[in-house]
């Protein structure tokens, strides 16, 4: 009888530890807790209610238990037993967890967003910079062409200038050898050529001074374009990059309040969750009554 008892507690204790993970009648405070649906409150009341009344006997004992009912039995029948080593089983995850791992998720994503619009901001910053450095290098090769354009057209303008002297004062020459070879030649003619001398040289004279206002007011106009274009070019390299970071900012602000959106509604489900589990427990101690 001895022996058929021994192996009867044998086989009891072989079962124990087959299926059943967590023992209710050694289970520590937090070894409890691990079961599904078990929280503090209810692994406080199996302890409590062991050291009163002795060991469970069955395992739907625990429906004695204040907070336990049918529900809540279902639940944790597959990983408790009466004898054997407890075996925590793998944690599930609890919902009181869930605002918890909400606010590191939400902590995360703003540190993201704050990470991805301070690179924005950053090559926003450079799209800038090369933008305005564009627009100087534009400005000053501009400038350079339009000093190049004055200096060719006044230098055009003092040669032509000098060509006429020059065949003003060789037409003079012609004309005072022929007045002094021509010996019969009038004072009138005389008096006729150097008029006409004079008069070819007023011409060149006044020519030149034409082409070389010509060439200045030229050289104005491509220069005052030139400084147009590049103020336009800064001013729409600006106004893109304003456009540029102010889109950043908005796409940044979006993801923040997403995040948060997210983390709220997170939260929001976790403590209806809880909520639901108090309302099951409530609903176990009356029915058990």
């Amino acid at each position: 009888m001895k022996r058929f008892a021994f192996l009867l507690a044998a086989l009891l204790a072989y079962v124990g530890l087959a299926f059943g993970a967590v023992n209710i009648n050694s289970a520590t405070q937090e070894q409890l807790e691990s079961l599904n649906g078990i929280g503090p409150v209810k692994a406080k009341a199996i302890i409590d209610y062991r050291t009163a009344n002795g060991r469970f006997k069955s395992l739907e004992d625990i429906k004695k238990v204040s907070g336990i009912g049918d529900a809540t039995f279902d639940k944790i029948k597959g990983d408790i037993a009466l004898t054997g080593t407890t075996t925590v089983p793998k944690a599930a995850d609890k919902p009181a967890d869930k605002p918890a791992a909400a606010k590191e998720t939400t902590k995360e994503k703003a540190a993201d967003t704050k990470a991805k619009a301070k690179e924005e901001t950053a090559d926003v910053k450079m799209k800038t910079k090369e933008a305005t450095a564009t627009t100087k290098e534009k400005a000053k090769e501009a400038t350079a062409a339009t000093k190049e354009t004055v200096k060719d057209a006044t230098a055009t303008t003092k040669e032509k200038a000098k060509e006429a002297t020059a065949t003003t004062k060789e037409k003079a020459k012609d004309v005072a050898a022929d007045t002094k070879s021509d010996k019969a030649q009038t004072a009138k003619e005389k008096a006729d050529a150097k008029k006409q001398a004079d008069k070819e040289k007023a011409d060149a004279k006044k020519q030149a001074d034409k082409e070389k206002a010509d060439a200045k007011k030229q050289a104005d106009k491509e220069k005052a374009d030139a400084k147009k274009q590049a103020d336009k070019e800064k001013a729409d390299a600006k106004k893109q990059a304003d456009k540029e970071k102010a889109d950043a900012r908005k796409k940044a602000d979006k993801e923040k309040a997403d995040a948060k959106k997210k983390a709220e509604q997170e939260k929001a489900d976790a403590k209806k969750a809880a909520e639901k589990e108090k309302t099951e427990a409530k609903k176990d101690d009356e029915k058990k009554k």
